[in-house]
């Protein structure tokens, strides 16, 4: 199993930004704030599953076809190879922990379907 994230590790997107808490073998745990209005490319990987716990704001989860709306202690499981997006539909940074779990865990494990950045 491969993590290649380090804690404290982040980034700047154009929806908002992540963070890593914490790594081990075969796990990732992410921060997430997405802004107002922006949302993540809709995606699927092939080495990673993710569980996805709400803090703060409201989500829209489009999960394949299904969609779900999320508050704060929400939460929702992305099997692996699953299409799947989050996006913000309140008026406040929405703020989401991503449990990653999986052989391979990199940024290079994202598969853009559709993107309003893009990105493709």
């Amino acid at each position: 199993m491969a993590v290649r994230y380090a804690a404290g590790a982040a980034d700047e997107r154009p929806w908002g930004r992540w963070e890593v808490l914490a790594t081990g073998e075969g796990y990732c745990v992410k921060r997430i704030t997405v802004r107002p209005g922006q949302r993540l490319s809709f995606q699927r990987h092939r080495y990673r599953r993710e569980h996805w716990t709400v803090v703060a704001g409201r989500a829209r989860v489009r999960l394949e076809d299904d969609l779900l709306e999320l508050g704060p202690n929400g939460h929702v499981f992305i099997p692996l190879g699953a299409r799947h997006r989050i996006e913000n539909i309140g008026r406040d940074d929405l703020v989401f922990i991503e449990v990653q779990t999986g052989e391979l865990l990199d940024e290079e494990d994202i598969e853009r379907l559709e993107d309003v950045y893009g990105r493709i």
